[in-house]
């Protein structure tokens, strides 16, 4: 279940952008986890109208996933509906999704838009959409080439072909395959929520998700039926096919289109680990960096980078002094930075994104504990963190080389403030076996805690925002005055943004 500091969060994204019923009934969602309509209108004490008229947007826009579920014991299903917290949260970061797009994909930015302000929709209107926002005495786009710009997005896997409308799931049953529970130790296998388990569920497979409009060739107005042929391009991996173009516009009307969100933060994600890791690298080592990472070959592991050797170097020969370095020397820096060959082939190197995540939410929690409590409190939880168990306090007072009177106050400050907790263990050295000491470890919910702590902040930067444009609109003397406050406050939540993703979605 979400926390209440991400309820208010997601429940305040939705006021905003869809109004005061929309936000009560996603509240109601994210607060009881799936209820049928019945369900809803008897907590909300709202008309079924009104409720099926929410639920139709939150889908719509890709804030609800309805599935159906057995009831009682003879084989009765009913529909029930469950809010996409992840989902709500991206509406954030639309902007961000917008320039991913703008710097690999330009000429598909305004079809990416479309999805992002309407959720879901077929691609006539999509291609309808595009041809009215076309300015004035501009050239208006033909259907073939909306057709190509959206294939691209398809292609690279920014646009996927919309879930199942209603799945079929049941929560007492494990829904995880086996073949991914013998492929994993017992020890790292992750468990499920019911909303990861539901949205697995109610996913298409990859060849669906990302299968691409045929390319036809558009009948001219005037032309006589027997004219009409469909061609399909051979642009892609699979032969040329002749398709049926009549069955082609069938299936544009039909299938529902939408933004692929995991792809949107997996780039993200990669940007933000090669920025994170620019700051501290030299000139020559910075360019094979960002080599590197220009090379990535497109695949669905969303937890490294790979690639080949060839791009690497050429676009190291793009940059500045990269065309006098070796290959040897190339080699040499990339293995410096963690990026390894992979066994399968030796000409290409992998970098792990998850091992620099981990060290990142590691860095900002401990500079979190720095601000509060000081160094000693900053340098006693990083050594609880590394030694992963729990440790006397004796043996923090002499790895920490700190008095000993100063371990015991830091150690009860941060016990005091959950970050750290306490275990009285009996000592085997006494005869007696009276003597006791303590030992300490890092609290597992202390991450929970911080990313409580920023939906937190992140709310109230939002209430900041939006009073600051109640007052423009009301109109003041200070207008300028409150605009710049509005930027800086705005600038601030986009900089949160940040390290909300490092902890909730990367």
């Amino acid at each position: 279940m979400v926390s209440q500091p991400g309820i208010l969060l997601a429940v305040s994204i939705i006021f905003d952008h869809f109004g005061p019923l929309v936000s009560k009934v996603c509240g109601c969602l994210l607060r009881h986890g799936a209820l049928s309509l019945h369900e809803i209108v008897r907590r909300l004490e709202l008309s079924p109208g009104q409720v099926k008229n929410s639920l139709l947007i939150l889908i719509q826009h890709n804030c609800v996933q309805a599935f159906s579920t057995p009831i009682g014991s003879r084989g009765k299903t009913a529909t029930v509906y469950l809010a996409i917290f992840d989902n709500v949260l991206h509406r954030l970061r639309f902007s961000k999704f917008l320039s991913v797009i703008r710097a690999d994909i330009p000429e598909s930015e305004a079809l990416l838009e479309g999805l992002l302000q309407n959720g879901r929709l077929t691609f006539d209107q999509l291609v309808w959409r595009t041809i009215s926002k076309t300015p004035d005495g501009s050239p208006k786009p033909t259907r073939e080439e909306i057709r190509m710009n959206f294939n691209k997005l398809v292609y690279a896997h920014y646009v996927e072909r919309c879930p199942k409308p209603e799945p079929f799931f049941d929560p007492l049953i494990d829904e995880q395959p086996t073949s991914t529970r013998k492929r994993a130790p017992r020890a790292v296998e992750t468990v499920l929520s019911l909303e990861q388990k539901v949205v697995r569920t109610a996913a298409l497979s990859d060849a669906e998700r990302f299968s691409e409009i045929p390319y036809s060739m558009e009948k001219p107005l005037n032309a006589n039926d027997d004219d009409h042929h469909a061609v399909a391009s051979g642009k892609r991996k699979h032969e040329a096919l002749e398709v049926d173009e009549e069955d082609s516009i069938i299936a544009e009307n039909e299938v529902l289109w939408r933004a692929n969100f995991e792809r949107f933060i997996f780039c993200l994600k990669k940007k933000f680990c090669a920025d994170r890791k620019k700051a501290k690298l030299k000139v020559g080592t910075l360019a094979i960096w960002e080599a590197f990472f220009e090379a990535n070959v497109t695949n669905n592991d969303n937890k490294t980078v790979t690639s080949p050797m060839n791009g690497i170097l050429e676009r190291v020969g793009q940059k500045e002094g990269g065309s006098s370095m070796t290959v040897d020397q190339i080699i040499s820096v990339l293995n410096d930075l963690e990026s390894i060959s992979t066994t399968r082939d030796p000409e290409q190197f992998t970098f792990d994104l998850n091992k620099l995540v981990e060290t990142c939410r590691n860095d900002e929690v401990e500079s979190l504990v720095k601000k509060k409590h000081g160094q000693e409190a900053y340098t006693i939880f990083r050594l609880l963190l590394k030694q992963g168990g729990p440790v006397e306090t004796d043996e923090i007072t002499d790895k920490t080389i700190l008095d000993k009177q100063i371990v015991h106050e830091t150690l009860y400050k941060l016990w005091k403030d959950e970050y750290i907790d306490s275990e009285r263990v009996p000592s085997a050295a006494s005869g007696t076996g009276n003597a006791q000491f303590f030992v300490w470890r890092v609290k597992n919910t202390y991450r929970e805690r911080y990313i409580d702590h920023l939906h937190h902040a992140a709310l109230n930067l939002r209430q900041m925002v939006n009073c600051m444009a109640e007052l423009l609109l009301e109109g003041t003397k200070d207008e300028t005055k409150l605009r710049n406050r509005k930027n800086i406050l705005i600038l601030a939540l986009t900089r949160h943004d940040e390290s909300l993703m490092l902890f909730h979605d990367f």
